[in-house]
Parts: structure tokens; sequence; C-alpha cells
């Protein structure tokens, strides 16, 4: 176990936390950037649509604002949507200069336009594995700064309270198989989101909620958790892993269709297929209805095929493995949970309600996205409320840390039996896509909702394993996503009540799930005289 505290612990190596960092470590700090597979094993590396910034003489920081307050749906926090467009430019730039290798065109930077965004304001890399690149230069700018420490292979269990403030995070190495101690001025949650909640997603394995799990049982407030994010376009095969189709293929001019070849989105928006991403899953769901068919199509076959090869390489190779040309054939697509925009309650520079603790990226929620976020905005968010928090964390008068040593064992933690961690979170998954998916109502919430409480009584404090946890975050995320959606009785964003299918009238209201919501046995690893 470390013995010398670090200034800042930050849980999850992608886009926020490694951009955290970085400005730590530049400010003259020490941090230790816990990750649980490899540093660009993220959903960072997976992103593949792009990072939206105002760059080109045609367009404007305030049409970017606007932008993204219309796809919100009433309820961003507009100071936050400033700060984010803002500084967001100065951010991408920044990128650049860092090593990031962005398309071009001759010598400008290729801008590309993506569903509901005004003008053509998106950076991608390679086509369509900007996220990959991205990463791979911030892992590479972070490997180079003497005050970073990157840890692999180590899962992030619980957070330590002490004196009334977070000190540290207790975390699992699983590749010595032991349980490892690191204290910290400042922690950072930049794990992510939570998607492997759902039975359908875009997401990586490892989006189990661990960093709202954990500020939550530590009782952070979390804000807006019902706000579930659901990409229109998956690659929808038997026994294929669910695969984003990017939204930039519609923003190039790929359109839907239903199973008879007919366009079909102008019946639900007049957008079309470059409506806001809730308005584009919603009508899928409804066509497949209607037509009693599983899937919709995405067809780019009236486009130029070397055209749509050459922007689109990585999803053309993928396709490709499965006998899919996505240049000729209709790829067959569904919706897919993909982006929180709900999390831990944060202010504009990532501190939570609980002193030394700080949260950015998915795993946050500053109401920049409100109610749906506008496609692209997600990279930026990591990149502008990431270095926030670490100037955050340089400039707050924290204080020592206080002594003594752990009461509890720390290789314990309230966790699932890791044999029966795989059929718990299938069951999660099932009755989560079935009751608090796309198109909800008080009775599949309400199923849900008791669905996750009968599974956590399989909760108990045993040795920590790293699928035993995981299961143990996907309740509590699971649940509160269930109990958020049940006491919003209204349609908004990408919260679709069809029993309540009106929008309450004015702006909307934030949910706030305070500190010291019931929760069934939650011990806390505790310092002598802390918490």
């Amino acid at each position: 176990m470390a013995e010398n505290p670090f200034d800042a612990v930050v849980a999850g190596s992608g886009i926020a936390g490694l951009r955290a960092a970085i400005e730590i470590a530049r400010g003259g700090g020490r941090v230790a950037v816990l990750t649980k597979d490899s540093p660009t094993d993220s959903a960072t590396d997976k992103a593949q649509g792009g990072l939206a910034a105002v760059l080109s003489d045609d367009d404007e920081v305030s049409l970017h604002f606007q932008d993204t307050i219309d796809a919100g749906d009433g309820l961003c926090h507009e100071g936050a949507v400033r700060v984010l467009v803002e500084e967001g430019p100065a951010r991408a730039l920044e990128l650049i200069d860092w090593g990031a290798r962005f398309d071009r065109e001759g010598p400008r930077i290729a801008l590309a336009r993506e569903a509901a965004h005004s003008k053509r304001r998106i950076l991608r890399a390679h086509g369509d594995s900007t996220g990959r690149e991205i990463a791979r230069a911030l892992v590479a700018t972070a490997a180079g700064e003497q005050g970073i420490t990157l840890v692999e292979r180590t899962f992030s269990v619980d957070l330590i309270l002490a004196g009334g403030r977070c000190a540290g995070i207790l975390a699992l190495d699983e590749s010595a198989g032991r349980p490892v101690l690191l204290r910290a001025r400042a922690v950072i949650l930049a794990t992510g989101g939570a998607g492997q909640v759902f039975r359908e997603t875009t997401n990586p394995p490892q989006a189990t909620g661990d960093g709202m799990a954990m500020a939550y049982r530590a009782g952070a407030e979390m804000m807006d958790l019902e706000f579930v994010q659901f990409h229109p376009t998956a690659l929808l095969l038997p026994g294929v892993p669910r695969f984003l189709l990017s939204e930039a293929m519609r923003g190039e001019g790929g359109r839907l269709e239903n199973a008879a070849g007919d366009p079909f989105m102008t019946r639900f928006d007049r957008r079309g297929d470059l409506a806001p991403r809730d308005i584009v899953a919603r009508g899928i769901v409804r066509e497949m209805r209607r037509t009693g068919h599983p899937s919709v199509y995405l067809s780019m076959r009236h486009l130029d095929p070397d055209f749509v090869h050459r922007r689109f390489p990585t999803i053309a190779a993928t396709c490709a493995r499965h006998g899919l040309d996505i240049g000729r054939d209709r790829v067959p697509v569904t919706p897919c949970a993909h982006y929180m925009m709900g999390g831990v309650k944060t202010d504009l520079w990532g501190r939570t309600s609980i002193p030394g603790l700080y949260a950015a990226g998915e795993t946050a929620c500053t109401g920049v996205h409100g109610a749906n976020r506008l496609a692209s905005n997600s990279l930026l968010e990591g990149l502008v409320f990431g270095a926030r928090a670490g100037r955050a964390i340089l400039s707050d008068s924290l204080g020592p840390l206080p002594g003594g040593m752990l009461e509890d064992e720390p290789g314990e933690a309230l966790s699932i039996d890791p044999e029966s961690a795989r059929e718990v979170g299938g069951s999660l998954r099932k009755v989560m896509w079935e009751g608090a998916g796309i198109l909800r109502d008080a009775g599949g919430l309400e199923r849900s909702i008791a669905a996750t409480l009968d599974l956590e009584r399989g909760l108990a404090r045993r040795r920590a394993t790293r699928p035993g946890v995981e299961a143990r975050n996907l309740l509590f995320v699971g649940r509160l996503i269930a109990e958020s959606a049940l006491r919003r009785r209204e349609s908004r964003g990408a919260h679709c009540r069809e029993d309540f299918p009106d929008r309450e009238p004015g702006r909307g209201r934030h949910s706030i799930i305070a500190p010291g919501a019931p929760v069934p046995d939650l011990p806390r690893l505790a310092v002598p005289g802390g918490d």
C-alpha cells in the first residue's frame, strides 16, 4: 500500500481524466492516474464522430452555443454551455500542439457537419477514428510528464472519507491480486459512463458506472440520471456485438429507410435524418413497431462508394468483416444506450458536494448537455471540464490529509458474489432495457426498480473482486436511473414517458438525488476521527 500521498488521484484514463492529470502535473502537482485496463482502453478510444469546436471563419461561438441549447431541450445550464463553447477552440488547438493529427483538406483542418449542428465544426481523425487519435496524443503527452504516474490494471473500488472530506481511493491491483490504498488531497472521478446497465449498448465493457456508484455511496449529490442518450444507429447482426455507426454518416448524406426501402424520418421531424439523436432514436423504434421489423436500415447507396469508404474506413472495415459493403449495401441498425447526460453533480470547476472530490467527463453532470447531448460535444466536454477540474485542484485550499490508519479491512467491499456477477449483470441489463429504455412508462419503470432492489439483496461485504464490484455499481446506477425516470412525469429530450408524452411548460427542472438517500448496508472505509 502507498505510504506517500499524491496531490491527486484520477480514476479513469479517458479524455477527461488525462486532461485533468496533465493540468495538475504542469502546475507542479503529483498525480496518479488509475485505469482498469490499459491507458488507451476507454470510451474515448472508441469515439468515432469527432470533436466539436468553432475553428472556421464562417462559424461563430454563439451558433455553437445555440445549437447546444436547442439540443438540450430546455434543461441546459447556460453557464456551462458558455464555458464549453468559449473554451473549446483553445482546448482543440492545444490538442493539435500536443500532436493530435486531425484530418486536413490541404493546409486547413477538415471540418464535418453532424446532426443538429448549424455549421461544419467537427474535427475528425482518420475519417472515423477521432477518439483513438485523441487518446493516443493524450497518453503520449501524459507519459512525458514527470508528475504523472500511470497505474494500469488497477480497479477503483471505493472512496476513502476522513474528516468530512475525500482522502483517497481504495483500489484493486489486478496484476498482483491485492488491494491498494492511494491517499490524496483530491480525487477526480473520470471513469466514464454506465452503458453496461442496458442490454443493448455501444459502450465498452468498462462502462459500469464505477465513479457514479462510488460517489453515491459516499454521499455526493447526483443529478439528472434519467437522461440516457440512445444512439440511433448501431449495427444489428445476430451474434455480433453492437457497433456504433457514426452520426457523421447521416451528416454526409446517409439516410434511414424502413424494411420496404422507404425513408421515414420526415414523419417524425421536419429535419428528417438530421434531427437530434433522441428524436431519431424514438422515430426508429416507432417505425420498427409499425412495421414489425427488428431493424431499420442506414443506406449510403446513393452516394459515391469511393467517398463513403474513404470517409468511414473503420466502419467500412468492420461491416466488411460481416459481409456488408457500406457503399453498396443497406446496413441494418437499431438504437442502443450510448451516453449518460446525468451523473455526479458538479459546479463549473468539477467540484462535487464532498470537499476534495471532483468529477469530469461523462461521470459528471454540470448540466452542459441538458436533456439531450449535441453530437460531438462529449469529447469537447472532457477536454474543457477535465482541464478546469485540474486547475481547481491546483487553486483550492485543500489542506493536509488527516492522519491515521484504516479501521476496516481494506480488501473488503460491498459487492456481489463473483460467481453470481455475470448472471446478476445479465438480469439487470434485460430489465433495464425492457423497462427503462427508449420508451418508458410507470409500469415498466416500477418493474425495473423492483427487480434491481431484489438483485441488491445479494450484496454483502466480501473480498473485493472486479466482477463483484462492477455488478454492485451497475445495480446502484440502474436503480437510480429508473427511480429518477419514474419521478420525472414529462417527456423531455432523451427521456420519453409514453404515459406523460408532453413536456412540462417552461424551462425544465433538474432532478437531484441528495446525500443520505437510503441505500442497503453501505459501510464506508474510514480513518479514525473521520466519517
